[in-house]
């Protein structure tokens, strides 16, 4: 793959010594809408769930803004396929507070174990099946700029290559699709398997950390080029700041917002299930979203898609891990979080779109039609909405990803052996 950084970097400009105050006005905006919020929480103010539903839903999108800017600048002091699992682990975490607060809930509250389980389907599926092919299109439209530039081939238009390092997310992701199949097998999610998610999430981490950059530093622009621009200590301040006070904002607002979300389905005559699995993910992905197309929009696709990959691989191994155990530590029984039948029929679905998202990247490219495939195939399932219709889905997805499998097979032996084996580094 030909390198785009100089191209990039000269369009950056070179970095100033401090923030600019649009930044620092981007700042201020988020705490704005933020701080009603925090007062509707320490005085308890709640005037109905609709309010409710835009002022926390509001506080945890703007919070997450912060998060997003806050891990793309960090990457100035950790680089390499790290950085991405960390950036990838901070910008879900509004995501994570309040699935685990549904899934605390249902520990003592039965009537809750349907929203856990919606939340994280809702969210995966809403990231592979919009997020991914998103930031592809994003990815090729942009490469035409450079096709006429004479720095990439003219079929950089028709597919994203991603990075060699993404293999080894892509083989996490794939062992792991293979494992959550076992959830619906089982009618729940015990607590044993809980653990052995997390440690499957513990050694990513851990192989993530001893692989090989790809190659060199990108050059950040936007608020992270802002941040990242400022001196060391200062911006290792700023960054920690704004951690900080994202992640005060979205703990105290994830209960209010988790509760608004159920809520205000029965004010406005909506199913709540519906607003929990769609809604909720919608919004405290959003920030993930807009950070995977920046960099798309910056030529930086391989590193976008990258992002969302790991993203992926930290829902299906630490999100569904710490579901059983939040659910255990509210008050249910140490067997685990239960699964009613429609949880079962949308972790089949789940599993299955997981499943043919790794078939098409498995060799490290994505096509053009692959990301129309997985955007129709996404929009499907908000036609089809019964049980036969979900089944008939989940096989389609399956069917469809053993036909690319095969077109890939040389990708599937080194995709599987990548998380066992140290990576080599290679040149783009």
């Amino acid at each position: 793959m030909i390198d785009t950084a100089p191209v990039r970097a000269a369009e950056a400009g070179a970095p100033t010594a401090r923030m600019s105050r649009s930044a620092w006005g981007r700042i201020a905006i988020c705490i704005v809408i933020a701080l009603p919020a925090v007062v509707f929480r320490v005085t308890g103010f709640a005037p109905n769930p609709v309010v409710d539903l835009l002022v926390f839903g509001g506080a945890v999108v703007a919070a997450s803004f912060l998060l997003a800017w806050a891990a793309e600048a960090a990457q100035k002091d950790i680089s390499g396929a790290l950085a991405i699992a960390i950036l990838a682990l901070i910008a879900v975490l509004p995501e994570y507070a309040v699935d685990l607060y549904y899934a605390f809930r249902s520990g003592y509250d039965p009537s809750y174990e349907q929203f856990a389980a919606a939340n994280m389907t809702g969210s995966n599926r809403l990231l592979l099946g919009f997020g991914w092919p998103l930031v592809v299109v994003i990815s090729l439209l942009v490469a035409r700029r450079y096709v006429r530039a004479g720095t990439l081939p003219r079929s950089a238009t028709r597919v994203l290559q991603l990075e060699q390092s993404s293999r080894l997310d892509i083989g996490f992701l794939a062992l792991l699709a293979v494992v959550a199949f076992l959830i619906p097998l089982m009618g729940s999610i015990p607590l044993w398997f809980g653990f052995v998610l997390l440690a499957a999430f513990v050694a990513y981490l851990w192989r993530a950390s001893q692989a090989p950059d790809d190659g060199d530093d990108e050059e950040m622009v936007g608020m992270a080029g802002n941040i990242a621009s400022m001196p060391q200590r200062a911006r290792r301040w700023t960054i920690v700041a704004l951690f900080v006070v994202a992640a005060a904002v979205i703990l105290s607002s994830a209960e209010p917002f988790a509760e608004a979300l159920v809520a205000s389905g029965s004010a406005l005559g909506v199913d709540s299930y519906f607003l929990v699995q769609w809604l909720a993910p919608l919004a405290t992905e959003a920030p993930e979203f807009i950070v995977a197309a920046l960099f798309a929009l910056r030529g930086m696709g391989g590193a976008a898609i990258g992002t969302l990959i790991a993203s992926k691989v930290n829902q299906w191994s630490l999100l569904v891990g710490s579901l059983p155990i939040a659910h255990v530590l509210g008050g249910g029984t140490s067997g685990g979080l239960p699964l009613d039948g429609r949880q079962v029929e949308e972790f089949v679905l789940t599993a299955s779109q997981t499943v043919l998202g790794v078939a098409i990247i498995i060799a490290l490219r994505f096509h053009r039609w692959s990301a129309i495939a997985l955007v129709a195939l996404f929009a499907v399932q908000f036609v089809v909405t019964d049980t036969s219709g979900r089944w008939v889905l989940s096989g389609v997805h399956v069917v469809a990803a053993l036909v690319v499998l095969w077109v890939n097979r040389a990708s599937i032996l080194p995709t599987l052996r990548a998380p066992f084996r140290r990576a080599v580094a290679t040149g783009a």
